[in-house]
């Protein structure tokens, strides 16, 4: 009995061992059926908002098509990534196109040190022995650390940007190169990888020849970033739908200056009398680019309407220029509101099989800025049906209902949000509902039924006798 139970004992861990083996395997078959020809890294410190332009020449050194394409990056980097785009080169110079690739993030096994990947999907299967080169984009928000974490309103903004020299990902790349650009040439320090070579704004890193799968060189970068760290904590856009020709937009702000704190007392004379040395990291104006066609704008606050905002409008966009009533430090934050109407029938759209749709745009748009949290709510009309809504990246949505004048049923509100948005993300979304034209003679009724009713009580008044009789 205990022979058997041994011999089951070993059997048992013969498979579990080959189970692993076939799983490392698996793993590993990533690796060594596409190797990276030549890999080429631009990184943008320029603006708050870190853009990563990733161009990679694959290769297929296996004996059968691959379908995907594998990216890899360090936890710390997966937080604060919002956004992944790619793009598959077709034809060569004057003749080049860019044919999007879809995206989404995925596990593989034995990810090394919580390594995460996100795997592109080719069109076409790459063949035994065939070349592809992919354009890769991705953005990564709250990714630049002040320090000092303080600073007074004379000093300058200095950041760190951790990163590595080397590009992270589970193939071999036979040579790759990694240009950092900064937004001055104020470069307090950075780490050396050799070959590393800096020309004015610009740090190379390599080229570095023959690295192997999930290779990583640790780099620090600290250099001066005065650009405005304006971020949105969160914005509500409320888009209410009327039916009567107008599209009415309410946005609540919450902003802040994400940058390094105040520190001290904030001169206001020292402010404007110097305002290349003073407050060089502040920002006391704002640029919102808005649909065209933009009429009654108005932008206020807690206290009431704020008159330094300029409207510019024509055929093709409307720019609207806000200014707080303070100038933004590290720290600070301010709350306001932009509302303004737009004609329907820009925006308002009849689909092939009788829906109504509205074609609106996603995202924040005030210029250079992250949104922490965005929440989109689109009122449509009292008695739509079957409400439905297309965006062209993941969001959370789900229904609401909001009462306002004349309502009797109420109206359905499509709640949109999605946190980590940036500029990129302003594309346009649809919003599908289906909708009686006998709704649009509701409130009219009503109002007609209401003046009949005092009119029938104001005649009923006038002939009542009501003289005192003895």
């Amino acid at each position: 009995m205990e022979a058997q139970l041994s011999v089951r004992a070993i059997l048992l861990l013969s498979l579990l061992s080959l189970l692993s083996l076939l799983a490392r395997s698996s793993s590993s078959s990533v690796s060594h059926d596409i190797q990276i020809v030549n890999a080429e890294r631009r990184i943008d410190l320029t603006s708050h908002i870190v853009k990563v332009f990733l161009t990679l020449k694959v290769e297929n050194i296996g004996s059968s098509p691959v379908s995907d394409i594998y990216l890899a990056f360090p936890p710390t980097q997966v937080d604060h990534l919002a956004l992944v785009k790619a793009a598959a080169t077709v034809g060569k110079r004057k003749k080049k196109s860019y044919l999007p690739l879809e995206v989404n993030p995925t596990e593989l096994p034995d990810a090394p040190n919580g390594t995460k990947y996100f795997s592109i999907s080719l069109v076409n299967p790459l063949s035994a022995g065939e070349t592809l080169t992919i354009e890769v984009l991705y953005i990564l928000t709250h990714s630049l650390e002040p320090f000092p974490v303080e600073i007074s309103q004379s000093e300058s903004q200095l950041v760190y940007y951790h990163d590595s020299a080397i590009i992270l990902s589970p193939y071999d790349i036979k040579k790759q190169t990694t240009f950092l650009k900064t937004p001055s040439t104020k470069l307090e320090s950075f780490t050396k990888v050799e070959p590393t070579n800096r020309a004015g704004t610009e740090l190379k890193y390599g080229p570095y020849e023959n690295q192997s799968p999930h290779s990583f060189s640790p780099i620090i970068v600290h250099f001066e970033n005065n650009n405005p760290f304006a971020v949105v904590e969160e914005l509500v856009r409320e888009v209410e739908i009327s039916h009567w020709g107008n599209l009415q937009i309410t946005e609540h702000y919450k902003l802040m200056h994400a940058g390094a704190r105040h520190k001290g007392v904030f001169s206001r004379v020292e402010y404007q009398s110097k305002p290349s040395f003073s407050g060089v990291s502040s920002f006391k104006n704002l640029l919102a680019r808005l649909p065209p066609g933009v009429h009654s704008a108005y932008y206020r606050d807690e206290i009431g309407n704020i008159s330094s905002s300029h409207l510019r409008t024509d055929p093709w966009k409307s720019e609207l220029e806000i200014e707080p009533r303070y100038p933004l430090f590290g720290g600070w934050k301010s709350t306001f509101i932009i509302g303004y109407g737009l004609p329907l029938q820009d925006f308002l759209f009849e689909s092939p099989d009788g829906r109504r749709y509205l074609n609106f745009s996603f995202g924040c748009p005030l210029v250079e800025t992250v949104a922490d949290k965005l929440t989109i709510k689109v009122v449509l009309p009292e008695g739509s049906k079957d409400p439905s809504a297309v965006v062209p990246f993941p969001v959370e949505q789900h229904l609401e209902t909001k009462y306002s004048y004349l309502d009797i049923v109420g109206r359905t509100v499509v709640v949109l949000e999605k946190r980590n948005v940036v500029p990129e993300h302003n594309s346009p979304f649809q919003v599908y509902y289906t909708f009686n034209q006998v709704f649009m003679l509701a409130e009219p009724l009503m109002l007609a039924s209401v003046f009949f009713f005092l009119f029938v009580t104001y005649v009923a008044y006038l002939h009542i006798d009501l003289s005192i009789r003895k």
